[in-house]
């Protein structure tokens, strides 16, 4: 086998073994790499303690049984998710197991000591068995009988009750209307039942962004032309208003050649285009003709653009709408059908975009022979350029800059400039001689771009939507104020991440400083990072924390003293994930506010999301639209996915899915939080219910000899779970909600005591103990001491053992009936039923039960008869019911009364707040106020160096010259003949 056997790369998790011809073959054996033996078992070959680095995908070859097999990497080994509650409860039954043992033991020593003291007196009325020889070996088999009768201490029907409540809470995931996108008719849908709970316990949310946060379009929104704004809607009183499904749309019917799906509101815009306004010509004449856009027209009319970058296919596309019709190119022309006329302009030079220069500009001839340069780009760039008459142009269109980039706008300034024949025939021959140079190629052809670009005329500038997903700003807002981290990890360039943090208001002007970590040298990133933190903190940090920190798996919050941003690409984010590095970075990153990481593989993905789980105490959720995002997916605590253009493999990995970013907020806030709070309400009183009910037992043996005698009636120890108790205990886990969804959605505050695992934790536990303690004692020693001296009416004794387990047995039932009316805020027709007709139930089935019919029938399983219509017929003893009931209650309603006067959390303010001022809740609102930002020209930041090289050298247009019959392209195919 190991001479078969064969690998040629490095790997680290899974490897699936895909045969050629695509079909999986079942194998077992051994497979020996690097002089160790991996097991293949069953369709897996798992690899340990192999390297993979700074690598997305990596291919092998095994050679098994002579035929070739393709390794593929990083699809990660799927792992159970379990709760941190599951967690927990593991940790507290062993607790409860002790705690049985304990009580077990200490009740065996009990009958030891007293059947060596006491129990010969009592052999005449309890004699030992046969096998009984001493009082040792009673009190171990007196341990064995408590482990029975005190074994309901431990939770062993709460786990099938917890997996129905969470069965319930992903049903109303499914049934929710408000996450129903009935554009694509796609639902919410929970893909677990296990995990409803932890999304009210949420810190940390990883973020894609194409896709998830952006639909990835560009949209023409806005432009200012020559000091005249176009883009705003008005009333007839000349007011702003916003724009609505109502909205006229400009009709664009004049044009035959119009993209159907663009759309403008303002209808001057076409107006000054028909009246013949020449600034609003030029400004569409440069759009139609500086970009490297390439035409594609393979049926008559139906023109499609084939864009660098959407940017470009949207400024192309308006001009296009506008009548400035971009048709075809070639090495040396351009064609532009301008209103109906086609005119071609001879292409002289492209100045190429780079992020250096953040523009680019054309050269040409125009058809009446004259000379323009036309340059589009970042406008601090193109106003350093522009000459002295423009001043005053640039002042207006600087305001309306300021107010595109406020409303998240991708702004870009358009300027042209007329050329002399002579300077430009001396310009040119200067620009083939630095093209062809041998040496400083690049810095020769960056100065003649400078000579060339100045003394501009300003025309305007354009505005440019990147396509949000509907309501993601207000969503990530809301999140925030929620305490909840957002992380965006991305494949995308820094730039453009970048331009989305701003537009989703992650990133603001406000924010005292955007670190941007982007060196390739492990030091270099090091003293980045520390540098950031020390800058973070206001003082110097000891590193050694860092390096060893006081707890290996945990790192403390900490705080910064302002608002901070960081952003990493992935080169760099290699260095940061190495093991020597990944708590410097983590610290780093937990100090800011937001985080970005772009240029990531999704194995990084992955990665910065096990650090997170590594080193902090913390939930975290990722969500992700695409087959990229499965493996960060999978390596959250929670995986939302997001159906959307990229196929269905985000959703197929995930818990949960929908179709929008936006129901992120009410999947966590809204079902979050009520299940969360329901799950901790249901451990609570389960807990208390089970102690107080078990422990009545253990007080009762001190008064039995230690005689492992119950105290309840066979009957209602069978009942008390399973009819008894559980549908009041599974009404309030299901229905039960101390403020509604608009409440919820208004106040993120309130999803805070989840993060903080306030409401069910190991001191939780602890205080339900003590409750179950306090209440175990009342139940067993208030009726003890009412019934020691009592006689009934007719002066017959009622201490008899059968009243007193009657007594005791309604008392508890009762008491916890109360306690968990206490807890139920949300009162429901269904909890009434299951409250109050438990207890009728209760009443029903004990009379029942106790009746001298059921004792004739089967004499042996109803030995209590009469009792019930004997003792529950006496006024005191109803007395003794209703003492121990509020005994049992009251020292919750005063603890509960003193925390909420004294030290008020923000659920019961809100709460006090609504029932004193009869609130509604606020009216969930669709518009969304951006801030305002200084930040513009996010186009000339989010592109790569452009293609004017290859256009102009005609490379790309050989192909489809070829390709292509000039029946099908039209008018492109013309200069090529």
């Amino acid at each position: 086998m190991g001479e078969n056997t064969k690998a040629l790369a490095d790997f680290d998790g899974e490897v699936k073994c895909e045969t050629p011809n695509n079909r999986l073959d079942k194998f077992r054996g051994t497979l020996t790499y690097k002089e160790n033996k991996y097991s293949l078992d069953n369709e897996k070959i798992i690899l340990r303690g192999c390297t993979l680095r700074n690598t997305e995908w990596c291919y092998g070859l095994v050679i098994f049984a002579g035929q070739d097999t393709k390794l593929m990497q990083n699809s990660g080994l799927s792992t159970l998710k379990r709760t941190n509650i599951d967690r927990l409860m593991n940790i507290l039954v062993l607790w409860i197991f002790g705690l049985l043992a304990f009580m077990c033991t200490v009740l065996a020593i009990g009958n030891g000591i007293w059947e060596s003291h006491k129990g010969y007196y009592f052999q005449v009325y309890l004699p030992w068995d046969q096998n009984i020889t001493n009082s040792s070996f009673s009190g171990f088999l007196a341990f064995w009988s408590y482990v029975i009768i005190l074994n309901t201490v431990v939770p062993i029907s709460l786990y099938v009750s917890i997996e129905f409540i969470r069965l319930g809470s992903s049903f109303y995931i499914d049934w929710d209307s408000k996450m129903y996108y009935p554009k694509k008719d796609i639902p919410a849908v929970a893909h677990t039942t296990t995990l409803t709970e932890e999304l009210g316990q949420i810190q940390y949310i990883f973020s894609d962004k194409t896709g998830t946060l952006t639909q990835n379009i560009m949209l023409f929104s806005k432009c200012t032309i020559n000091g005249k704004l176009y883009g705003y809607v008005y009333d007839l009183a000349r007011r702003r208003i916003d724009v609505t499904a109502n909205t006229e749309k400009v009709d664009f019917s004049f044009n035959s050649m119009a993209d159907p799906k663009f759309v403008f509101y303002d209808h001057s815009l076409v107006e000054a285009v028909k009246i013949g306004d020449p600034k609003v010509h030029e400004f569409f004449r440069l759009l139609s003709l500086c970009h490297t856009v390439m035409p594609e027209e393979k049926l008559k009319g139906n023109l499609v653009y084939q864009a660098q970058s959407p940017d470009e296919g949207a400024l192309v596309t308006a001009a296009r709408n506008f009548g400035f019709i971009f048709r075809s190119r070639t090495p040396e022309t351009i064609t532009v059908d301008e209103l109906g006329e086609s005119k071609v302009y001879k292409l002289l030079c492209i100045l190429d975009f780079d992020n250096v220069r953040k523009r680019m500009s054309v050269i040409v001839r125009c058809p009446d022979k004259k000379l323009y340069l036309y340059c589009k780009g970042a406008d601090t760039i193109v106003f350093e350029r522009l000459n002295s008459s423009s001043q005053q142009l640039k002042d207006i269109t600087t305001e309306h800059l300021d107010e595109f980039a406020g409303d998240g706008l991708r702004t870009l300034a358009l300027a042209y400039k007329k050329l002399d024949e002579t300077y430009f025939k001396d310009w040119q021959n200067r620009h083939h001689e630095a093209s062809t140079a041998l040496e400083n190629r690049d810095e020769q052809l960056s100065i003649l771009y400078e000579e060339i670009e100045n003394d501009l005329t300003l025309l305007g500038a354009t505005a440019v939507e990147d396509k949000l997903q509907d309501g993601v700003p207000q969503t990530i807002e809301t999140l925030v104020k929620a305490n909840i981290k957002i992380w965006v990890l991305t494949g995308d360039k820094q730039e453009t991440a970048v331009n989305i943090g701003y537009a989703c208001n992650m990133l603001q002007d406000e924010m005292r400083k955007v670190f941007i970590i982007e060196n390739n040298d492990s030091s270099a990133v090091g003293a980045e990072l520390r540098n950031a933190r020390t800058t973070m903190k206001g003082i110097e940090d000891d590193l050694t924390t860092i390096q060893k920190p006081v707890k290996p798996n945990f790192l403390p919050e900490e705080t910064a003293d302002a608002d901070y941003g960081l952003v990493i690409n992935g080169d760099t984010l290699a260095h940061a994930l190495e093991e020597d590095m990944e708590l410097e970075f983590l610290k780093t990153a937990c100090l800011c506010k937001t985080v970005i990481c772009c240029r990531v593989t999704p194995l990084q993905k992955a990665q910065v999301v096990e650090l997170v789980k590594k080193y902090k105490r913390a939930i975290t959720l990722a969500i992700g639209d695409g087959a990229n995002d499965v493996s960060m997916i999978k390596a959250a605590h929670i995986g939302v996915g997001i159906s959307g253009e990229e196929g269905t493999q985000a959703v197929l990995s995930s818990d949960f899915s929908f179709a929008q970013f936006r129901y992120l907020q009410r999947l966590l806030l809204v079902h979050g939080r009520w299940s969360y709070l329901r799950m901790s309400k249901f451990l609570r009183y389960f807990f208390y219910k089970n102690f107080a009910f078990t422990l009545v037992h253990f007080w009762y043996g001190f008064f039995c000899g230690f005689s492992a005698q119950t105290v309840y009636d066979q009957w209602f120890i069978t009942l008390y779970n399973l009819v008894y108790t559980s549908l009041p205990v599974l009404g309030l886990s299901l229905f039960d909600q101390d403020l509604n969804d608009r409440w919820s959605m208004a106040y993120p505050r309130l999803y805070e005591p989840g993060q903080l695992n306030l409401y069910f934790s190991k001191l939780e536990f602890v205080k339900c103990v003590i409750h179950g303690v306090y209440s175990s004692l009342v139940l067993f020693f208030i009726p003890y001491g009412a019934l020691a001296e009592a006689v009934r009416d007719d002066g017959k004794t009622i201490s008899d053992y059968q009243s007193f387990a009657l007594i005791a047995q309604t008392c508890l039932l009762v008491s916890v009936t109360l306690q968990v009316a206490l807890d139920t805020v949300y009162w429901t027709a269904i909890n009434h039923f299951f409250i109050w007709g438990s207890l009728a139930v209760y009443f029903a089935i004990t009379f029942t039960m106790y009746s001298n019919g059921m004792y004739l029938m089967f004499p042996t399983s109803f030995p209590f008869i009469g009792t019930a219509r004997n003792a529950l017929n006496q006024p005191h003893v109803w007395l003794t019911i209703f003492l121990t009931a509020v005994m049992c209650v009251l020292p919750v309603i005063i603890v509960r009364y003193i925390f909420t006067e004294l030290k008020p959390d923000f659920s019961n303010k809100l709460q006090y707040q609504i029932r004193q001022t009869k609130l509604l809740p606020p009216k969930p609102t669709t518009s969304y106020t951006r801030r305002t930002s200084t930040r513009r020209s996010a186009y000339a930041f989010s592109h790569q160096r452009g293609f004017g090289a290859l256009i102009t050298s005609g490379k790309n247009m050989r192909m489809k010259s070829v390709n292509l019959a000039p029946s099908k392209v039209g008018i492109s195919s013309q200069p090529d003949k």
